[in-house]
């Protein structure tokens, strides 16, 4: 399935700043055991308010490089996961960067061709690359007013246990948010773009549009 082309692509700040953590846990400045101080002192760190700094902390919690022990605070738990994050991080900024340069490419092709046929032959190579590794398509569900749902976060749905979907994207508009935090709001006229079973596809469609209807 083919996602138009996008003016605006961005990523939330909270996490933003969840793979600034990550990339100081991978540099080795912050050691597994450390702990995390005050979000006050992380959100001046990072120039952003408490609260934000507060819904990084819970990314990195449910991605298992964080963990918080109550009473005590929130400490590192896993270098690993934390190359895993940014990896998977890594690779989606590379892919938009791709596409980008391909679609400039496109508007000047009749005096860059051999530019757009490199770009194009990039862009085949990584794709093939990832569906070899991901042996799957999206899936489009556009969520309109009748919709159930609405309003909620991804992580209040707890969609991937709820469904075994992974949701990539999120559309709303022109603007396509790329890889959303488990405190994205769904709402009316987004568009979610997910992988996942056939099974999941049913159960995702069960979950914003139940079509069951009462026997006679």
């Amino acid at each position: 399935m083919a996602i138009r082309n996008k003016k605006e692509v961005s990523f939330p700040r909270y996490q933003q700043i969840a793979v600034a953590i990550a990339e100081r846990i991978v540099d080795g400045k912050y050691a597994v055991g450390s702990k995390i101080y005050a979000r006050s002192t992380l959100a001046s760190n990072f120039n952003v308010s408490p609260e934000t700094a507060r819904k990084a902390i819970n990314v990195l919690v449910d991605l298992e490089i964080m963990e918080v022990r109550h009473g005590s605070g929130a400490y590192i738990s896993s270098k690993e996961k934390a190359k895993q994050f940014l990896e998977s991080y890594q690779n989606v900024n590379s892919l938009q960067d791709l596409k980008n340069k391909l679609n400039q490419s496109i508007k000047k092709q009749e005096e860059e061709f051999g530019n757009f046929s490199q770009l194009l032959n990039q862009l085949l190579t990584r794709t093939k690359d990832i569906q070899q590794r991901f042996p799957f398509n999206p899936y489009e569900l556009v969520l309109t007013s009748e919709a159930l749902n609405l309003g909620k976060t991804i992580n209040e749905l707890n969609i991937w246990h709820s469904t075994g979907a992974t949701i990539l994207a999120v559309q709303q508009g022109e603007e396509l948010l790329i890889s959303p935090g488990p405190y994205t709001k769904l709402e009316s006229g987004h568009t979610i773009y997910f992988v996942g079973s056939e099974l999941s596809v049913g159960l995702m469609h069960n979950l914003f549009f139940n079509d069951s209807k009462e026997e006679d």
